[in-house]
């Protein structure tokens, strides 16, 4: 996948993350689309360190947001902000 792909994905998958994160998340678009990379890479390192992926798979859509919305809660929790406001 190309750079602009790999933006694009990162988009869709931070805002997605956003979407389902209750309370508000202070970040512009490059944050949004940083989170949405991350998440997917972690998404796909923790599924291969598992098994359930091999080298070269993607981690697909559902494991992307999943590693995006745990990455989202760790850093609002190192910001010191609650969802719960």
């Amino acid at each position: 996948m190309g750079i602009i792909g790999t933006i694009v994905v990162g988009l869709i998958v931070g805002a997605i993350a956003r979407f389902l994160m209750p309370g508000e998340q202070k970040m512009g678009w490059i944050l949004t689309i940083l989170l949405g990379i991350c998440g997917s890479v972690a998404a796909g390192v923790v599924g291969q360190a598992l098994g359930w992926y091999q080298a070269g798979q993607g981690a697909g859509w559902i494991g992307s947001v999943v590693g995006a919305l745990v990455l989202l809660f760790v850093v609002q929790k190192l910001r010191g902000s609650s969802a719960a406001k």
